[in-house]
């Protein structure tokens, strides 16, 4: 790689780890070719990102972003995974280590904070942004329903008492 692509590829991966919220580190050691497409398709489909990248190039573009932080666990062969969603790319590669042992979660980033493979995997098993905005609305929506019942309710009752009436009348 020439001098012109290692300064793109670190000006794009420093745009990149800018914009995201989360950032975890991998070792994919023994993971095959077909297997990495499939992290990263899986990864895509959640809306998050994966990134192999020279390590040194990589702690270059971190330099001055919230994950440069993870900086220490880039050492040997790691795969970067990213998101603006806290939870899509813990998620992804969280699941994907449990199918798959040969890819070993070594840590991560929320933001400036540390995680560790632990905290990234607590990470994943918290609920989707879109999970959560979807019980968000269901709980407004479920008082707006019952509101919407009581109010009705002593309609449909002085109906029933005037058709009882009417019938009784027949």
């Amino acid at each position: 790689m020439d001098r012109a692509a290692k300064k793109e590829l670190v000006a794009t991966l420093s745009e990149v780890f800018k914009a995201s919220n989360v950032v975890v580190v991998a070792h994919y050691a023994g993971l095959t070719v077909a297997q990495m497409q499939t992290l990263r398709r899986q990864a895509k489909q959640a809306g998050a990102s994966v990134k192999v990248a020279k390590n040194r190039l990589a702690k270059i573009a971190l330099d001055g972003t919230d994950g440069a932080v993870v900086a220490p666990l880039l050492k040997g062969p790691t795969v970067l995974a990213y998101s603006g969603d806290p939870v899509a790319a813990p998620k992804v590669v969280s699941d994907f280590a449990k199918a798959n042992e040969k890819l070993v979660i070594l840590g991560g980033a929320l933001g400036s904070t540390v995680l560790d493979a632990n905290g990234v995997k607590a990470l994943a098993s918290l609920p989707s942004l879109d999970e959560l905005r979807a019980k968000i609305v269901g709980l407004i929506q479920a008082p707006a329903t019952k509101i919407a019942q009581v109010i009705t309710a002593p309609a449909a009752k002085v109906a029933r008492v005037v058709h009882a009436y009417s019938a009784k009348g027949e």
